[in-house]
């Protein structure tokens, strides 16, 4: 079934899809970053399908005040069992035990085939204290659902920190109960090609670079750009004219009951090194241990798709570096969160000047390191056994860095990528092949470099090369056209 209004997302519709032919009962946890669509994708692809819905509802200071917040959330429930058929005369639920025995109560008079169940914001309806909640529900299930063998049970939730814990590696009553978790990704530059398109958006390919590199593949943050003004004045209207942005930055990390600040803290303290920072110097700069709690804190961060763990290698032995990925986020603290003047923040002021260009400079290396697939494409090798960053030194001592190292067993390939953003056709100098080549020279002597590999220059550029004296040194050129692909 085709689903006009959904950009993408044909892995995960398939999903859904199939689950709900499925000839038993099933049981589907979604999760994601907020913002990301999994409550649009779950409505727009059961649609009246839907038997009873429910959203939590998130509230400040909820774990001071557990009783008020789990009657608030009770109350949610009843009123969205009513408006799913049930008769008013039922005597509310003051426990959750109450609240999924009228739940049954419901579906049991139900005469469709197959019922959808969709529990949206989990988290918050499950509260802070939710071991009452899952418990309910894991016997509500274990008791009753699955043996009907024709209940869909969807359950949605920002807060993937809890998702996790409670729902996907829980091992108490919904241990291996799940039969389907999605975690949702952002839009990927082609699906915001599409995004654009569909809405008669006729922005260049490098304006869509620039959008994705301020904004990410966030479909909640493209809905915000207006197709009658340009591309500067949709990033001044969004980052720098609506004061609530320092709010809709931190509703982003908002529903992490443990340790919320502690997550705002981690984020701020990667947005100030852009190529990241080990456990043990984040753990410094926010003044917390590197032990098992930052751990878990910056494993969330990485599942929740805001945080990436990449191998450095060149040093005595491999680091585990820690590098802000969501591009939202990382917009927002380099230009957004200031305490200068509004005129001095405007993107209109800061768009095409040196501050602009150093800051595409680097998130275009991000954004081609987040593109791996389409650069894996345009090369055109089958496999990729790992994609790391490498530091070192040559023989003479003289330090060296690649970003982006993509190492290929099958083709027996060292893929060895330096990512220059312009407005035009990147010209290589002198200067740019004389460090280049220290670079190779230097990877060649290192350890991590295979004496049976060969080693591939790849350049990825906007708009390619501009042919000189020094374009031999490269093997192959990537354009932005490529990861649109």
């Amino acid at each position: 079934m085709r689903y006009s209004s959904i950009i993408g997302r044909k892995r995960e519709i398939e999903i859904l899809e199939r689950i709900f032919k499925s000839k038993k009962s099933e049981f589907v946890a979604i999760y994601g970053r907020r913002r990301i669509g999994k409550s649009y994708l779950v409505n727009e692809v059961f649609g009246k399908k839907i038997a009873f819905k429910v959203v939590g509802t998130y509230m400040k200071d909820d774990d001071k005040n557990y009783e008020t917040y789990r009657q608030l959330q009770l109350a949610h429930f009843w009123d969205s069992l009513c408006l799913a058929g049930l008769d008013r005369s039922e005597p509310k639920p003051t426990c959750w035990r109450e609240a999924f025995l009228l739940l049954r109560k419901l579906l049991e008079a139900l005469r469709s085939r197959r019922k959808v169940l969709f529990f949206d914001e989990f988290p918050w309806l499950a509260g802070p204290q939710s071991s009452e909640m899952i418990a309910e529900l894991g016997y509500f299930w274990n008791s009753w659902a699955d043996s009907e063998r024709n209940i869909v049970l969807v359950v949605c939730g920002s807060a993937t920190s809890w998702m996790l814990d409670n729902v996907i590696h829980d091992y108490g009553g919904l241990h291996g109960r799940l039969t389907e978790t999605v975690k949702l990704a952002p839009f990927t530059l082609a699906e915001c090609e599409k995004y654009y398109k569909k809405n008669s958006f006729r922005l260049s390919q490098y304006e869509m670079c620039v959008s994705y590199m301020a904004l990410g593949g966030i479909p909640y943050y493209l809905d915000k750009l207006r197709s009658h003004l340009t591309l500067t004045e949709n990033i001044d209207n969004i980052f720098f004219a609506d004061e609530l942005i320092h709010q809709e930055f931190r509703d982003v990390y908002a529903g992490l009951y443990a340790s919320k600040e502690r997550y705002v803290d981690i984020v701020k303290a990667l947005g100030t090194q852009f190529y990241g920072m080990t456990q043990a110097e984040i753990g410094d700069a926010i003044g917390m241990k590197s032990g098992g709690s930052l751990t878990n804190l910056l494993d969330n961060l990485r599942e929740s798709g805001i945080v990436r763990g990449y191998p450095r290698y060149g040093k005595r032995r491999v680091e585990t570096v820690y590098q802000l990925i969501d591009f939202f986020s990382l917009f927002y603290l380099r230009f957004a969160d200031s305490k200068q003047t509004i005129q001095k923040r405007m993107w209109s002021s800061i768009h095409r000047t040196p501050t602009f260009y150093t800051w595409a400079g680097d998130t275009f290396e991000l954004l081609c390191i987040e593109h791996q697939q389409q650069l894996q494409n345009a090369l055109r090798v089958a496999s990729i056994d790992r994609a790391y960053c490498w530091s070192g030194k040559n023989v003479e001592g003289r330090g060296a860095q690649i970003d982006l190292v993509m190492e290929s067993k099958a083709a027996r390939t060292d893929y060895l990528c330096e990512m220059k953003f312009t407005e035009g056709k990147y010209g290589i100098t002198a200067a740019d092949e004389n460090n280049i080549l220290n670079k190779i020279d230097a990877f060649v002597g290192s350890p991590m470099h295979r004496a049976t590999h060969s080693i591939q220059l790849v350049m990825i550029t906007t708009k390619g090369l501009a042919m000189g004296e020094h374009t031999g040194i490269v093997n192959q050129v990537i354009t932005m056209d490529d990861l649109f692909k």
